[in-house]
């Protein structure tokens, strides 16, 4: 019979107070929240973050992960023009003030949406790429999907309210992971502080694009009375890069504060460190009809974990594995997991993967290897 094989061990990181003890945020007026490294993919804090919420103009980022997708595939180029339709134009809330009848540049329109939130800007590539704001938000829908956004719908491309329409702190936060990993080349847009368009200056509306103490890059704001204040944002520093999305606050100089408070905390309370490297043997599985009977387990590329700075406290390992593992074997094969365990209960997991390479051993060994096994009690 194939046995799992389980064993623990810890790491003593430093003998300290669990640095998530208390909920740092509590007196935050945020109803979904989630702040993650970008790098190990560890949730720093979260609140909600599958809530079902009105997502306002952040819903603008699935709209430029469209454009950007069209752009990379060569659907579209930055220097083609979209012509201004009736509705477009007279679309309500934030605007571009682009004119009906004008032909605009793709590269204006997507500051014009980024920078100046305009819902005018953000029908006019609507309908460029898809005919219609209604086809446009069927094709977002099936992008949505595609990438892993479980809990979104969009029935248009502004984000303008609709009971519709709808998505959640965590699919938001793994939105922005694809903009930023996907289309580095234009994630730059995020970060332009401010545009002119028609004699019209506007200020980029992410008010933590112009703090000087915090390195951050993107992304989007957002509100409406329904769903209150909102900002999707991402900083970095010392290479960590920092994803963070937060919504439901009261008022615009409450996301401002609060918005700057939570993303200080993640760029400057945490260091990315190397808990197991991928040529250190983590555990010895035993092999069934193979030229060799033991093969060795590591992680398949250095497993990097967040930890905060000042209370590191002790990590559990979990390694866990089937054994005998049947030969063949390639190297790199996937044959069990490790999981971590914070002093604050959340876990990390990576593949526990073969070192070297296994070959099936000739027909009497097997025959012999296999007897033994089933006389030892194994089937």
């Amino acid at each position: 019979m194939t046995v799992l094989k389980r064993f623990l061990f810890i790491v003593i990181l430093c003998f300290a107070t669990n640095a998530f003890a208390a909920d740092p945020f509590s007196d935050l007026t945020a109803k979904q929240m989630i702040v993650k490294d970008a790098e190990t993919g560890q949730v720093l804090y979260e609140r909600n973050p599958r809530q079902k919420m009105p997502t306002s103009s952040m819903s603008k980022v699935m709209t430029m992960y469209m454009v950007f997708d069209a752009l990379e595939k060569g659907d579209i180029k930055l220097s083609d023009t979209f012509h201004v339709s009736e509705k477009a134009w007279a679309m309500g809330g934030s605007k571009m003030f682009v004119k009906v009848g004008d032909s605009v540049k793709v590269e204006d329109l997507i500051k014009g949406v980024i920078i100046q939130s305009g819902n005018d800007a953000t029908i006019v590539l609507a309908e460029g790429l898809a005919g219609s704001e209604e086809a446009f938000a069927q094709a977002m829908n099936a992008k949505a999907e595609e990438i892993g956004l479980t809990h979104s719908h969009f029935v248009n491309a502004s984000g303008w309210p609709d009971p519709d329409h709808y998505s959640s702190a965590a699919d938001l936060e793994l939105l922005a992971e694809h903009v930023i990993r996907d289309f580095p080349e234009f994630y730059k847009y995020f970060s332009i502080h401010s545009f002119e368009y028609n004699k019209i200056n506007q200020r980029n509306r992410n008010p933590l694009l112009f703090r000087t103490d915090l390195n951050v890059d993107g992304l989007k704001t957002g509100h409406t009375e329904i769903g209150g204040y909102g900002l999707m944002a991402s900083g970095t520093k010392n290479d960590r890069r920092v994803i963070m999305v937060m919504n439901g606050m009261e008022s615009n100089v409450a996301r401002a504060k609060e918005t700057a408070s939570v993303m200080s905390w993640a760029l400057n309370g945490f260091d990315n460190e190397t808990l197991l490297a991928s040529n250190q043997v983590i555990a010895d599985a035993k092999v069934l009809y193979g030229n060799r009977k033991i093969v060795p387990l590591s992680v398949a590329k250095d497993f990097v974990v967040t930890m905060p700075k000042l209370n590191k406290s002790a990590t559990k390992i979990d390694v866990s594995y089937k054994e005998p593992i049947i030969a063949p074997i390639k190297a790199g094969d996937e044959l069990g997991t490790l999981t971590v365990t914070f002093g604050d209960g959340q876990k990390a997991e990576t593949p526990l993967v073969a070192m070297a390479p296994i070959k099936k051993s000739n027909v009497i060994v097997r025959f012999f290897a296999g007897l033994g096994y089933r006389l030892s009690g194994g089937v």
